[in-house]
């Protein structure tokens, strides 16, 4: 869910300072090793303070699993109540048509009072795709997570893994500042990375994925990037046993992206290839205007943010009724991140029309360009369910299985708005795992067509100013202490 307030590992070109890796245990006053030299990654794994940072990640990773999976059932309970039980509690057969305004409406103002009035902005703004640069501080947790639930329970398409990075990451920060107040810079990053690794674990089922969407959105390389990621691994790994337990005692079940049953793929075929070129080109224009559109509202809503964002809200939720009246199917399939209904829609495809589908990636883009504005919430869902509804419209035509489409579909949309191809294929080798073998090859070619045709597709950045020549040495090299 600091701008961004999500939570990355440090870079591997910044490394902890001293002869040891920063932990809680590490003496604010250790001694810094010479200018340009990195600490020995082997010697570093074998030092007693990386220890004890191993045994406070996991501890965190209890914490922050804990914390994950009330929220996400807290989410579930809320809009499963708003949208089915309140409608009959108030004399009603069940939604009506017009239901989603107000509590759209709702969600708006709702956000856009905390982006407006409490710290941090409400997390990171979901249009810049994953930025990290730091962890939340503990101020700004509370409207994170007020901004989230709010958004993400009252049927904005958006989904919870930005908030629930943010809130892992903050929440390792503030144990780590609670345990001990003159903690090293170095050892909250990595604290309120493996505190992170725990949150979005827990969501997408698999510490692996986790691991590698923090990795790539970070840039995470080199010598030391085992070192970084143990501690988050381990985290990930208590915190996913934490879920097994919290099952067991509460009954309300576990999380997973694994689609139960799936129609068998074969191996794939050369007009099946081409099939990946052409969803991998149309990825790329869909996404790149779905994420120009947003970036193009996002200045216009936080200009005037409190009145704007429930008008925002209600543009989404009128989206969701044109969609339900055009083709009698529920709003829900509009509304939401997609996260629950992407394997419903998969397994009943026989029952969507192409036309339906069409209309769905329209009225689903659209109202998810809204959502990444103003709104607070991940970018990850969304690209998903769009990119499945449409590969299976494209299935309608000759020479492409139902599955391939989806498959090519999920990965080629989630590399174009994620910017990170390497996730994007393990989310559907993820979430089709029975078919996963004989499907990654056509979503690597579909992934790697559309992000590189993104990259294409994107404006050139803005120039640099140029600095003066003798301005520049007079940064590089600034003067000495005057002489008595």
């Amino acid at each position: 869910m600091s701008d961004s307030g999500m939570t990355s590992p440090p870079p591997a070109s910044t490394p902890p300072p001293g002869s040891t890796p920063p932990s809680a245990a590490s003496p604010p006053s250790a001694a810094a090793p010479p200018a340009g030299s990195a600490p020995d990654p082997a010697a570093v794994l074998r030092s007693r303070s990386y220890v004890v940072l191993l045994l406070f990640g996991a501890i965190v990773g209890v914490i922050v699993a804990t914390v994950a999976y009330f929220f996400l059932k807290l989410i579930a309970e809320a809009q499963q109540y708003v949208f089915v039980t309140l409608p009959k509690d108030v004399g009603f057969h069940g939604a009506p048509v017009w239901w989603p305004l107000p509590l759209l409406g709702l969600s708006g103002l709702l956000v856009g009072l905390m982006i407006r009035y409490l710290p941090g902005i409400g997390g990171h703004r979901p249009a810049e795709g994953f930025r990290f640069s730091g962890p939340a501080a503990a101020s700004e947790l509370p409207g994170i997570i007020i901004a989230s639930f709010a958004t993400l329970s009252l049927g904005v398409v958006l989904g919870p893994e930005a908030p629930l990075i943010a809130i892992g990451g903050g929440l390792g920060a503030l144990a780590l500042h609670l345990l001990r107040r003159n903690a090293l810079p170095q050892a909250v990053t990595l604290i309120a990375a493996a505190g992170s690794f725990a949150a979005i674990s827990t969501l997408l089922g698999s510490p692996i994925v986790a691991a590698f969407l923090l990795m790539e959105a970070a840039g995470l390389g080199g010598a030391l990037l085992g070192v970084v990621l143990v501690p988050g691994l381990l985290a990930a790994g208590v915190g996913a046993l934490m879920f097994v337990g919290l099952d067991g005692w509460t009954g309300f079940g576990t999380f997973s992206l694994a689609i139960p049953s799936i129609p068998h793929f074969g191996s794939p075929t050369v007009a099946e290839f081409l099939w990946a070129i052409g969803i991998g080109l149309a990825a790329a224009v869909l996404g790149t205007g779905i994420r120009r559109s947003a970036l193009l509202l996002q200045p216009i809503v936080e200009r005037r943010m409190v009145a704007l964002t429930p008008v925002a809200g209600l543009a989404v939720a009128g989206l969701a009724i044109v969609f339900a009246e055009t083709t009698g199917r529920s709003s829900s399939e509009v509304l939401f991140s997609g996260q629950s209904a992407l394997p419903s829609l998969i397994q009943n495809a026989a029952g969507w029309t192409a036309g339906a589908l069409v209309l769905l990636v329209v009225c689903k883009g659209l109202a998810y360009s809204v959502s990444l504005s103003s709104f607070r919430g991940g970018p990850v869902f969304p690209s998903m369910f769009i990119g499945a509804a449409g590969g299976m419209a494209l299935s309608h035509l000759p020479g492409l299985p139902l599955i391939a489409g989806a498959a090519m579909g999920i990965g080629a949309m989630t590399a174009v708005m994620l910017d990170l191809p390497l996730t994007a294929v393990l989310l559907v080798a993820l979430f089709m795992s029975a078919d996963a073998l004989a499907l990654t090859p056509l979503v690597i070619v579909a992934v790697t067509v559309a992000y590189v045709t993104s990259a294409r597709l994107k404006p050139p950045a803005a120039p640099q100013p140029k600095v003066p020549e003798p301005a520049r040495r007079a940064v590089a090299s600034p003067p000495g202490p005057r002489s008595a």
